[in-house]
């Protein structure tokens, strides 16, 4: 759990949807967030480290009105638990680096990994492939 002085920080650097969805594991309203229907190439990162998560090229279309991918960029950059709150079994997949909630996995995904980590868009950031500022 991060430190007062921390979250603090947090709550003056993020939007009050950011701060609910990353350090009070609230959900988005489905359909609602920057990043459903975002088809741009580059990379998703986690808005509030800044550590790369996903990559476009793994982003699907799931119908669910979250941002879907069907695998992260690199093992270890999410973390998983057991979520059994509001009386259903979930998979909680938090930020690796700063342990910010993202969302939650399923394992109804396509091909190759048949997962889906079903992400809110306020937990994330995005850089353009094309944008050398951020590599």
């Amino acid at each position: 759990m991060a430190s007062d002085q921390k979250l603090e920080s947090r709550r003056a650097k993020l939007t009050p949807l950011q701060y609910a969805v990353t350090q009070e594991a609230h959900t988005e309203p489905p359909f609602s967030g920057v990043y459903w229907d975002h088809h741009g190439e580059g990379t998703y990162r986690c808005v509030v480290c800044g550590e790369p998560l996903f990559d476009s090229g793994t982003k699907f279309e799931s119908g669910t009105g979250w941002p879907s991918f069907y695998d992260i960029v690199e093992k270890g950059k999410v973390t998983t638990k057991d979520d059994d709150s509001f009386g259903m079994r979930r998979t909680e997949v938090t930020c690796g680096h700063c342990g910010a909630h993202l969302g939650h996995l399923f394992p109804d995904g396509p091909r190759p990994t048949g997962m889906r980590y079903c992400i809110n868009s306020a937990a994330l950031d995005f850089s353009p492939r094309d944008d050398p500022s951020r590599t």
